[in-house]
């Protein structure tokens, strides 16, 4: 399967090429394309009847007369009904073409941003996020405008491109070789065009792509950027960027300029004038018919200028459809399996001569082998880069193991269905993240209903009410982006509060009460054990109360287990654990929010 979940959408298009992807999504909409078309063509006819309708006229008045003068006066009255039928019919097309394609990119957004849900976090890892928001928001906009003006203007042009060969021949068979010709090289022009321009749009979709990431990346960082005080230095960076950016716009442009159909309009003049003089000359037509030849001719110029900017919107508009195609028709090792074991967890887990890497390199995980009972409290210590925070991503199969099998209760996580093992198995990062939403939904993430009691209940278990109810508007309000507005110990909390909201019967805390301070910390921990009773409760943990009061526990070094047992069984069997521990036990640094902290900590 191509994703790790199957977000459910009504949008089912063809993934093979940019082609039938863009296909398949006008397709989905064949009222409106059906109006578009018949606009257009009516649009087209309209305009073809002007010049027909001049050089009629043009005849009678060279005879003037009573008779000849109803007749001038009948065409004045039908061209000016003819326009104001083509008026109304040209409404109605750039009404549909504007509908068509507001509904286009929408279907196409809804389809990529399903697709993204999808995607494991081993794509997300390696994927730069400006560059995925590039995708999502100036690629996807880039296929509303393929779509109106750039179809639209293709299909109106083309309808005018057609009628000189429609109505020409009305007048003398003959005249149908100098429209024919020029239709004929305008197309392969229009063809030979596209597929120059083609690649040169795909760069220039691309150097966007990599502007926006460094844009991105730079905002996300920007404490970082202004703590080291390098603006000028990102400054110069993001030039480059932009640099390569307007180069590629100025290589398109240097093409377009070279456009051909400009001059083949200018020769298509000189041959039907000659053409219809000759004629005129022979006495095969007369000089009506000349005006209205020429008249036709006259409707090559709008597809020609207007060729131009469509085509490269269509160029610019298949490359950006090339780039969300990239996105979708990724694959990942992980899928849903959505027939897979579907049952209650009762908190049993296994860790079988598991090894792990990211795909490159050596592995980050070797040969790790542990048990975890129903119920049990498990703290999983040892240095930085030990491989903790990955250990624990293998339960819930945000990764898959390269070897070896990760079990709970008894199967396989890879056997699982999918939302059900995800469902029941809550972990705390020890990076938070919060959304910009009110504290209430931040708590209450992943339920259907929010139920204030119950939310309520959570924050004052997670110790959190109290400074919630300081602000504003109370669980109303509304936190900033990723939580920045609070403080880390907050943070923490928040977080706290959602992993009791869910109550889990796996509960897995990431270095979950590192920015609190001890006398917070205390009250926390009591909640913690309570919220583990009757459930597993994995640890990584700095705090040394905690691990002397977990069951069991997991010393990693370099990514193997080292050794494992009760905290007095570690302490005379094992040196590296009796080296973290020394560690662990000296005095810390107080805590940055009270400065009060007299509790052992120790970093990771």
């Amino acid at each position: 399967m191509s994703a790790e979940f199957i977000v459910k959408s009504p949008i089912k298009t063809n993934h093979s090429n940019a082609f039938r992807f863009i296909l398949s999504h006008i397709a989905r909409h064949p009222v409106v394309a059906l109006l578009l078309v018949l606009g257009a063509f009516s649009n087209a006819f309209l305009a073809g009847v002007v010049p027909a309708l001049i050089g009629d006229a043009f005849d009678a008045m060279t005879n003037l007369n009573d008779e000849t003068l109803g007749i001038v006066f009948n065409i004045i009255l039908l061209i000016i009904a003819s326009q104001t039928i083509r008026s109304v019919l040209q409404w109605m097309r750039n009404f549909c073409a504007e509908v068509f394609a507001q509904r286009f990119e929408r279907d196409v957004r809804d389809e990529l941003y399903s697709s993204l849900l999808g995607k494991s976090m081993s794509y997300h890892d390696m994927q730069p996020v400006g560059e995925i928001m590039a995708r999502v928001t100036n690629d996807v906009r880039e296929m509303n405008f393929m779509m109106n003006p750039g179809v639209n203007l293709v299909i109106g042009s083309g309808m005018f491109l057609v009628m000189p060969a429609l109505f020409a021949p009305s007048i003398h068979p003959q005249l149908i070789i100098v429209p024919l010709l020029f239709i004929i090289a305008h197309v392969l022009v229009q063809i030979y065009f596209i597929r120059r321009l083609h690649p040169i749009a795909q760069q220039v979709r691309a150097s966007f792509g990599h502007m926006n990431a460094r844009l991105a990346e730079s905002l996300d960082g920007l404490q970082v950027v202004k703590g080291a005080a390098q603006e000028d230095s990102e400054v110069k960076l993001f030039n480059g960027l932009a640099d390569r950016v307007r180069d590629k716009f100025i290589e398109q442009g240097e093409f377009e300029a070279r456009y051909l159909s400009t001059l083949l309009l200018g020769l298509a003049f000189v041959g039907a004038l000659i053409h219809a003089t000759a004629l005129y000359s022979a006495g095969t037509i007369g000089e009506g018919d000349v005006i209205a030849f020429i008249g036709f001719i006259y409707l090559f110029q709008f597809p020609v200028f207007i060729s131009l900017f469509s085509s490269s919107r269509i160029a610019s508009g298949y490359a950006s459809a090339d780039r969300i195609l990239e996105v979708i028709n990724v694959e990942t090792k992980l899928d849903q399996n959505a027939a897979g074991y579907n049952g209650e967890i009762k908190g049993a887990i296994a860790f079988e001569n598991v090894n792990f890497n990211y795909g490159e390199g050596d592995d980050v995980l070797t040969d790790i082998s542990f048990k975890v009972e129903p119920g049990q409290t498990v703290a999983i210590v040892g240095q930085t880069g030990s491989g903790k925070s990955t250990l624990t991503k293998l339960i819930n199969r945000i990764y898959d193991a390269t070897s070896g099998i990760v079990t709970v209760d008894g199967v396989d996580v890879s056997k699982w269905n999918l939302q059900s093992l995800r469902s029941q198995i809550s972990i705390i990062e020890q990076d938070i993240f919060l959304f910009s939403r009110s504290v209430a939904e931040n708590i209450a993430f992943g339920m259907e209903d929010i139920d204030m009691e119950s939310v309520i209940e959570s924050a004052k278990a997670a110790q959190a009410h109290d400074f919630i109810m300081t602000f504003p508007d109370g669980y109303e309000t509304v936190i900033g982006q990723r939580g920045m507005t609070l403080s880390g110990g907050q943070r923490q909390r928040l977080a706290l509060a959602r992993a009791f909201q869910t109550n889990p019967p796996i509960l897995i805390l990431d270095d979950s009460t590192s920015a609190i301070d001890s006398a917070t910390e205390d009250r926390i921990q009591r909640a913690i054990w309570s919220a583990a009773e009757g459930r597993t409760t994995i640890l990584i943990t700095h705090r040394l109360s905690q691990i002397r009061w977990a069951d069991h526990i997991v010393v990693l070094r370099r990514g193997e287990v080292v050794a494992q047992g009760a905290h007095e069984e570690l302490l005379e069997s094992s040196e590296s654990y009796r080296r973290i521990f020394a560690r662990y036990d000296e005095p810390q640094a107080d805590d940055a929010e009270t400065n009060k902290s007299t509790h052992p900590v120790a970093g990771d």
